[in-house]
This record gives structure tokens, C-alpha cells and sequence, in this order.
């Protein structure tokens, strides 16, 4: 039996649809059969669309049963003939689809920055246990609870830093082609290597079963274009001249849009998507894939022609996934990490009515250990020149090298987001809990935030980090992290900001649990009752195998439990 290229991998499941996401090998329609508990099936079908040789199906499942695990299969019909492609004889379970009833608590596992490779002992040697291999191995094995959605929080893959198996597939392919640019000779460069760098990625056995098996959705960041994307217009500038640029950026957009972004969209969404709909309704090959890179590379060179931010209704709670790396603006004086555009479009979903918690994930943290944050502030104001050109350049050449480029380096950013988030806190009907979910640094940690007006008994705000799934850092960069948050340099470096004029909005943050440097995990339940729990795992290896080891269960928040109402004492002596 011929197996899908790639997938399929669950991605949007609401209380009665779903839609499955695969790669197959050839033209041809997809179906999505969904065996009903009375034993009927209920089957989902979507014609191939076919961009730069390769053919991808994006199937909705609709008329599904509420809070029911159904397992699901996959086929594929050409020129009449229908093919068994999922699943396939192989030791792990049946793919599933779980639609959620009103009233469960909702399990959201995320994290970010993730090394390809399986799980031999030299992938573990070089970057360590696979926190998501781990999480497959653990819901399967050991009978861990699986989570609900899992979010990808950037750098699914690295473009500008693939691995030996992947270098060697680029010298073979360039092999008696002019020499180009060394600098990215070994660096992803088009639509077709990027596709290489997704079945690396998503293709070994455990990550496969677990994709197939959770809902997924996923943000950008910058490895999964280029490292320090967009980290200033001076960066932007200088790599706009190269002559291999215009061909990374439409091959990273244009595969983002295909492998990641589709799935994000509800079903509703994806009717609407203007791109989607032409795309389906162009016949010709070479046409189809023109207009995706003039998409592709419009995206880059005007953000406003595209919003990679989304949302996702996830039963009492509201996911709020902020683009925080392409819409950004660059100029120095004016920096902002979202344009006026995709920010009013953020608040918009931030301040809706109706959740009982709101979910803001960016890939970078916003409230970074302290010492960080003042670095990244009062590096900000010298580039703005406060300390006259020849300083600026010098903190523009700190911005890219040390990767100064959080929302502390957006400070303008920085306070429209607590400003934000003080309004969600004063509304008449405010969230239990307003937590950020974010990636990018490397390590894990949790942190309480406390907003000026915002009550705390009333609404939690709290900044939750996980990084990396799977790509740990280096020895001396943990030591810096550590002595950047040590309390004497925190000192100097907030005197510096002050010194440069630095005057941040008025919101304190405190680092409660971390920073952990390991390969791992967080999931975060959120109850209907308003309950809050925070689970942080590590991932390592016994008994032959990867496992997840709790490092950190924390409640950050109790139900709110109502008692019944007292009869008034009038009314008892009257009867």
C-alpha cells in the first residue's frame, strides 16, 4: 500500500468539522473517511492542487458527532481507481479526530524551535531527546492525557541551517551549476528544498502519528526563512541586494502558506481565502504556480497584502496568534513589530466578548528575563540615535549580532501590548486569564505579570515560554541568559535604559518557575470554571525510549466555584 508523501496532518477540529492536510504523489482526489460510532462513515473529498510538482489536499470533514474520538483513513482516487493511503501497517495506533463536547476543559500543549532528525543515537547526540517524539511515545505507551490542539510556535524549520542529509541533497542538486553565492551555498534556496526540509521534519514515525492525531496550528518565525529576519531595516536592506533573496523569500512564503498557514483557517476561512479560491480555479500548471510567488513574494515586500496572524475558538478559550515577524515596521524612530493594520485586527479579537481565556501566542516573548528586556531597550534607543550616528551604528550592529530584536526592541510595540492588555482586563466581562505563549529563546520559563487596573483575583495575566522542542542551546549562551538576569548586571543595564532616556509603560513582571534550557513541552489546561493549570515537561530517554519528565505543575489560577444562593431570612420566617 503506497503511503501519502506527507501526513496527513490534522489541523482545524471544531464540535462537528474537521480538516486533514496531506501530501500524495500524484494528481488525483483525496477522501477523508471518519467511521461513526453506529458504524457508518462519514467521508470528506478534495481534489488535488497541484503547485510546483507537488500535489496537496486539504479536506474538510463536516456532519461529524460532538465529543466523540472517531478514527479516520485516508484514499486516494485516479482515473477511477481508488487507493487505500492511510493508515498504515505500522505499530502505532489509528489516527483519530476527537470533536469536543461543551463544557471539557481544553489541554493546549505548545513550544517551538525544532531540530529535524529521528530518534538514533547521533540525531540525540547532536540536539538532544525530540520533546515531541517523547509526547507521541508517552500518549501511547504510558497513557498520558493527549493534548487538544498543539501549537507550533515558530521556526518549524531551518532554511538557513539544515541538516547534513539536507546539505548534501543541495550540493548534489547545484552540482554543475555556477558557484552563485557562497554565503548560502549549504542554505535552503527555493520552493522545492523547502518541501525537502518539511518531510525531514514532520516524516519520521512518532511526530507523524502524533500530527495525524492532534489538531495543529502554527506561526512563522525567522529560521523558517532566514535567522535575524527582519530584525532591523539596515538587516533588511543589505539582504535585499542578494542576488539569491528573491527566490528564499517566494520559496519560504509560498511553502508557509501550503504546509503551515492553510490549516490555521477554519473551514469557513478557508471558503473565503481569496488566494485559495483562485488557485483551485486556475487549470494550468505553470500559471498556478506564478500567481503563488507573486503572492509569495508581494507578502514580503508589502506585509499589508497578506495577515499570517489567525484566531481559534477552542470551547471557553480564544487562541490570538500574532504575527510578530513579518508585518513589522523598520524604520528607525518608528519601530513596530505589527503594522497599524495587523494590530487593530489583533485587538479587535483580543477585546471580542466571550472568552473565559485568552490566548495571545507570539513567537518572541514579551516579558523576557529582566536583564534581557533593559539590554534590548537601551540598545533601541542608541540605534534611534539618542547618542548621535556613530553610536547608532554600533548598537544596529549589536541589534543583529546578539539578536536584539524581542518586543523590548519594539518598544513602541511593547506598550501598545500592555495597553492591550490592561484593556481585556477592565472589560465588563473579562477572561479568567490572559496568558502569552511564546518560543524563540530557548529556554523555558513561566512568569506573573501584573497590569496597572487589572485585578489579579479577577483576571490572571501570566507569560508562558517554551523553547526548545527540540534544538537546545549551547553551554555558553545558557551562562550569559544566567548572568544577564543576575541582579547587579540587571541593575546596570536598567540604568543604561534610563540613561538613554528608556521609559517604559508601567507593568511589572516577575519570573516565578525556570529558566530550563532542556529540549521540552508546556501544555496549558484551561478549565470552564476559570481554572488555570501550567504543566512543564523535559524531555530525556529510559528504558530505551524518549519520555517526557514532569518538571513543573502549577496552578495559576483556582475555579471560581458559586455557591448556591442564600434564602433571604424574611422568607424562612414566613413559612
Amino acid at each position: 500500500m503506497p503511503l501519502p508523501l506527507l501526513g496527513p496532518v490534522l489541523r482545524h477540529v471544531d464540535a462537528t468539522s474537521a480538516t486533514v492536510w496531506v501530501e500524495v504523489a500524484a494528481p488525483g482526489h483525496v477522501h477523508v473517511d471518519v467511521e461513526l460510532p453506529d458504524g457508518s462513515t462519514r467521508r470528506g473529498s478534495e481534489p488535488t492542487l497541484s503547485l510546483h510538482g507537488h500535489h496537496f489536499a486539504l479536506v474538510v470533514v463536516d456532519g461529524l458527532p460532538t465529543g466523540e474520538s472517531l478514527p479516520y483513513g485516508v484514499s486516494q482516487e485516479v482515473d477511477g481507481q481508488e487507493e487505500r493511503l492511510w493508515p498504515p501497517v505500522w505499530d502505532w495506533p489509528a489516527s483519530r479526530i476527537s470533536t469536543p463536547a461543551p463544557g471539557d476543559p481544553v489541554r493546549l500543549a505548545f513550544g517551538s524551535c525544532r531540530r529535524a532528525g529521528d530518534d538514533g543515537e547521533e540525531s540525540t547526540r547532536l540536539v538532544g531527546v525530540d520533546a515531541l517524539s517523547a509526547l507521541a511515545h508517552g500518549i501511547v505507551l504510558d497513557g498520558a492525557e493527549a493534548p487538544d490542539v498543539l501549537l507550533f510556535v515558530g521556526d518549524q524549520v531551518y532554511a538557513d541551517d539544515p541538516n547534513p542529509g539536507i546539505v548534501d541533497r543541495l550540493r548534489e542538486r547545484n552540482d554543475g551549476r555556477p558557484e552563485g553565492s557562497p554565503e548560502v551555498r549549504d542554505e535552503i534556496g527555493d520552493f522545492e528544498e523547502y518541501t525537502w526540509l518539511y518531510h525531514e521534519t514532520w516524516g519520521p514515525d512518532p511526530v507523524r502519528w502524533l500530527m495525524s492525531t492532534v489538531p495543529t496550528c502554527m506561526l512563522l518565525d525567522d529560521h523558517d526563512l532566514r535567522d535575524d529576519w527582519n530584525t532591523s531595516q539596515a538587516w533588511r536592506e543589505e539582504v535585499r541586494r542578494r542576488p539569491w533573496w528573491r527566490d528564499r523569500v517566494t520559496g519560504a512564503f509560498a511553502s508557509y502558506w501550503v504546509y503551515q498557514h492553510l490549516g490555521n483557517l477554519s473551514p469557513t476561512e478557508l471558503a473565503e481565502d481569496r488566494l485559495y479560491r483562485t488557485l483551485r480555479a486556475t487549470a494550468d500548471d505553470d500559471e498556478r504556480d506564478a500567481l503563488l510567488d507573486a503572492f509569495a513574494w508581494g507578502a514580503d515586500a508589502d506585509p499589508s497584502t497578506a495577515r499570517w496572524s489567525f484566531t481559534r475558538e477552542l470551547g471557553a478559550a480564544r487562541l490570538v496568534a500574532i504575527d510578530s515577524r513579518c508585518s513589522r515596521r523598520l524604520e528607525p524612530g518608528a519601530r513596530y513589530m505589527t503594522d497599524a493594520t495587523e494590530w487593530e485586527w489583533v485587538r479587535a479579537r483580543a477585546l471580542a466578548p466571550g472568552a473565559r481565556h485568552l490566548l495571545l501566542a507570539t513567537t518572541l516573548p514579551a516579558f523576557l528575563l529582566h536583564g534581557i528586556h533593559h539590554a534590548e531597550a537601551f540598545d533601541e534607543a542608541v540605534a534611534d540615535g539618542r547618542f548621535g550616528a556613530r553610536a547608532a551604528g554600533w548598537a544596529e550592529a549589536l541589534r543583529q549580532a546578539a539578536d536584539l530584536e524581542h518586543w523590548a526592541a519594539f518598544g513602541r510595540s511593547f506598550g501598545q501590548l500592555v495597553d492591550l492588555l490592561g484593556e481585556v482586563g477592565r472589560i465588563p466581562r473579562a477572561p479568567a486569564s490572559v496568558l502569552l505563549l511564546s518560543g524563540d529563546v530557548h529556554c523555558s520559563y513561566t512568569a506573573q505579570v501584573r497590569v496597572p487596573g487589572v485585578d489579579p483575583a479577577r483576571t490572571v495575566v501570566h507569560q508562558l515560554v517554551m523553547s526548545p522542542f527540540r534544538n537546545p542551546l549551547e553551554r555558553g549562551m545558557k551562562v550569559a541568559n544566567r548572568l544577564l538576569d543576575r541582579a547587579p548586571v540587571r541593575g546596570l543595564l536598567r540604568g543604561l535604559s534610563l540613561l538613554a532616556g528608556v521609559r517604559g509603560p508601567d507593568v511589572a513582571w516577575r519570573v516565578e518557575h525556570g529558566p530550563w534550557f532542556d529540549n521540552g513541552v508546556t501544555t496549558v489546561v484551561l478549565g470552564p470554571d476559570g481554572a488555570v493549570d501550567v504543566q512543564v515537561d523535559h524531555a530525556g530517554r529510559s528504558q530505551d525510549r524518549p519520555r517526557l519528565r514532569r518538571t513543573l505543575t502549577r496552578r495559576l489560577r483556582t475555579p471560581v466555584v458559586h455557591a448556591p444562593a442564600r434564602e433571604p431570612v424574611r422568607d424562612r420566617a414566613s413559612v
